[in-house]
């Protein structure tokens, strides 16, 4: 603790002495304040008086800098501006009258920017640092407002995926109140008159999902196949796993219902009117 007191003693002395202060730069200075700071060796002053003699010192950090002359926000601008650039370009910069404000501006630049900065520093040329850092700034602003941008198209997307999924809850919560509305209907139905009407019910869910199938998603991926033409982009492995996952799903329905395999079973001929709409759907129009 006395050795820690003895340090701080002779930097404060030093800062007090205008002659000794002004033969150190600012970079050594604040590299010394720096160490005091980050190993709090402010503290060692706890116990002692004042420079009035009247009062007792607390042995803070804001106390210390008062000591020195000089406020808290100054001394940290000054350590963040060190850590930030580094001694020596710190040491050219302050030489090329370059302030707080450039320098403030400047920390908010990108590892690499900065690294930039700190090369061109070294050099000594005013107007060469000067030139680079608007360039840089300006380059920073845009890089900054384009991805400001994505976060708003992402956003967006956010919230039109939100609505899409609100809906779709909508149209499953409407689903599930029609079926619940058939099952009561049946309950009071013959066997064959309630057997064909849930054959109707599902079927109509059927087609539901082959439409989707073979309007949506077909429609989605003549998109990409017109991408792929103007781009060379290969969509096909894209497409292919989103099939596979069709097929999966379809595959885990068969295996959850024990579903047989093979053609299909039973007699469908009341369902007509739902083949006759499914072969409207996909029909190709007439060339003329």
């Amino acid at each position: 603790m006395g050795e820690e007191r003895d340090l701080v003693n002779q930097l404060l002395g030093q800062a007090q002495m205008a002659d000794a202060f002004a033969k150190f730069s600012v970079t050594v200075t604040t590299s010394k304040l720096a160490f005091v700071k980050e190993n709090k060796l402010y503290r060692a002053l706890k116990g002692q008086k004042s420079r009035d003699g009247h009062d007792f010192l607390s042995g803070t950090w804001q106390e210390f800098c008062s000591l020195l002359g000089r406020s808290v926000e100054q001394v940290d601008e000054d350590i963040r501006n060190l850590r930030q650039f580094g001694e020596e370009a710190l040491e050219s910069m302050s030489r090329m009258g370059i302030g707080y404000r450039e320098l403030r501006q400047w920390r908010r630049l990108p590892e690499d920017a900065r690294s930039a900065l700190i090369e061109a520093a070294k050099q000594g040329n005013k107007e060469a640092v000067e030139y680079l850092a608007e360039e840089l700034i300006a380059t920073h602003a845009k890089e900054k407002s384009a991805l400001e941008k994505q976060v708003e198209d992402l956003q967006a997307d956010n919230e039109a995926l939100g609505e899409r999924i609100a809906r779709k809850s909508r149209e499953l919560d409407d689903t599930a109140h029609e079926l619940e509305k058939t099952r009561r209907r049946i309950q009071t139905m013959k066997a064959d008159e309630a057997e064909k009407a849930l054959r109707k019910e599902v079927a109509a869910a059927h087609y539901e999902a082959e439409t989707v199938l073979a309007g949506t998603l077909r429609k989605a991926f003549a998109i990409l196949v017109e991408h792929s033409e103007q781009t060379g982009s290969d969509h096909r492995p894209f497409q292919a796993n989103l099939v596979r996952q069709l097929e999966m799903l379809l595959l885990r329905i068969r295996e959850e219902f024990q579903l047989p395999e093979g053609e299909a079973v039973g007699d469908v001929s009341e369902f007509g009117w739902l083949q006759q709409m499914g072969n409207d759907q996909h029909a190709e129009p007439a060339e003329g």
